[in-house]
C-alpha cells in the first residue's frame, strides 16, 4: 500500500468502544505503545508466545483495520513469538498520556473511569492466572507497576467491582491477589469475554465441601 493510500486509510480510522475497552486491559497487561515522532502519534505493539497463537490471532482480528501486515513469527534461541503492530495514529495519544510517565508504564489516575468488565477480562487473559490448582484465588502480575499504582488498581477492583483484592509482595515487585471468596463474582465479570482458547486460565467450578468416605465433611478446595 502506497503512502497516500495509507494516509487515507488512517484518516478513516476511529477506535470503537470495544477496542477502547480492550485496549485498557491490554495496556495493563503485555501490550505497549511507542512513538517515533515525540508523542504526536503512537502505535500499539503486540507480542505473544507461539502457544498463545489463537489469542494473538483474535487480537489481530479485533484491530485488523489498524494493522498493515499480518502477525509475524519472531524466532530466537529460546523463544518463538507472534507479533504485530498497528499503524501510528493520534487516536492512541490519549492512552499513551494516561499509561506512561517518562516512557515508563503506569496506572492512570483516572483508571476508575476507564476500567470495565471487558478490560478486566483482557487484562486477565494477558497477565492473570489462578493461584494454584487447589485454590480459587486469582493473581494479576503487576510487577512492572509501582506499589502506588497497584494500590490504585486494588481500590477500583474493590470499590467498583466488589472484588476482595489485596497487594502481594514478590521479589521483583507487587502482584494483585483476588481472594477465592470473590471467585464467583470474578467469573461473573469476565466470563462473557474470555476466549475459548484462554479458558484454561479460569478455575473450574469447585464445590466447597464434599462427603468423605466416613460420612463426614471435608474441604475439596481452598477459597483463599
Amino acid at each position: 500500500m502506497n503512502s497516500r493510500k495509507i494516509e487515507t486509510m488512517k484518516a478513516s480510522l476511529k477506535l470503537s468502544d470495544t477496542q477502547c475497552e480492550t485496549l485498557i486491559g491490554l495496556l495493563l497487561g503485555d501490550a505497549h505503545l511507542e512513538t517515533q515522532n515525540y508523542g504526536r502519534t503512537y502505535r500499539l505493539k503486540f507480542e505473544y508466545s507461539s502457544e498463545q497463537y489463537e489469542y494473538a490471532k483474535h487480537l489481530y482480528e479485533l484491530f485488523k483495520d489498524w494493522v498493515l501486515t499480518q502477525p509475524q513469527l519472531k524466532q530466537d534461541i529460546s523463544h518463538n513469538n507472534i507479533w504485530f503492530q498497528t499503524v501510528s495514529h493520534p487516536a492512541f495519544r490519549f492512552y499513551a498520556q494516561q499509561f506512561y510517565t517518562e516512557r515508563k508504564k503506569c496506572v492512570p489516575k483516572i483508571i476508575h473511569k476507564l476500567l470495565t468488565a471487558r478490560s478486566i477480562a483482557y487484562w486477565f487473559m494477558d497477565d492473570g492466572s489462578i493461584k494454584s490448582r487447589d485454590s480459587k484465588g486469582i493473581l494479576f502480575n503487576t510487577h512492572c507497576f509501582l506499589r502506588s499504582d497497584v494500590k490504585r488498581l486494588i481500590n477500583v477492583l474493590r470499590l467498583q467491582f466488589a472484588l476482595l483484592a489485596k497487594e502481594r509482595k514478590q521479589k521483583d515487585g507487587w502482584q494483585i491477589y483476588i481472594s477465592g471468596k470473590s471467585y464467583e463474582r470474578f467469573r461473573e465479570i469476565v466470563d462473557p469475554y474470555i476466549l475459548l482458547s484462554m479458558r484454561y486460565k479460569i478455575p473450574v467450578e469447585r464445590k466447597q465441601k464434599c462427603l468423605n468416605g466416613n460420612g463426614g465433611v471435608q474441604r475439596s478446595a481452598q477459597s483463599e
